[in-house]
């Protein structure tokens, strides 16, 4: 079986203050994701997986499929665990923070 990961939604934001001062409209967490969503993914963006949010934690995932980690003498101190990795989308506004797990 090819390596997987398992992404969790940690955490949906809204940054109100960014929110207040530049959007149009009242701004709400994002749509996309909830809570303890979880998603199961390989090389390829899982099947209802917002495209932006997997371009910004892409190189967390293959990084973790291809058998790296964040725990080597570049990320000393950083994870605990070898096989996780805590990241989050781009969106300044209402940001989604998500651990990414590899499974073995």
């Amino acid at each position: 079986m090819p390596p997987q990961c398992k992404i969790t939604i940690l955490k949906t934001d809204v940054n109100k203050e960014f929110a207040n001062e530049y959007c149009k409209n009242e701004v709400t967490a994002c749509p996309l994701f909830k809570e303890g969503q979880e998603f199961i993914a390989g090389f390829e963006k899982p099947e209802g997986f917002c495209d932006w949010a997997w371009n910004d934690i892409y190189r967390f995932v293959a990084v973790l499929l291809s058998g790296g980690n964040f725990s080597n003498e570049h990320f000393e101190g950083w994870m605990k665990d070898d096989k996780t990795m805590i990241a989050c989308c781009t969106d300044a506004i209402r940001p989604v923070t998500f651990k990414i797990e590899r499974i073995d």
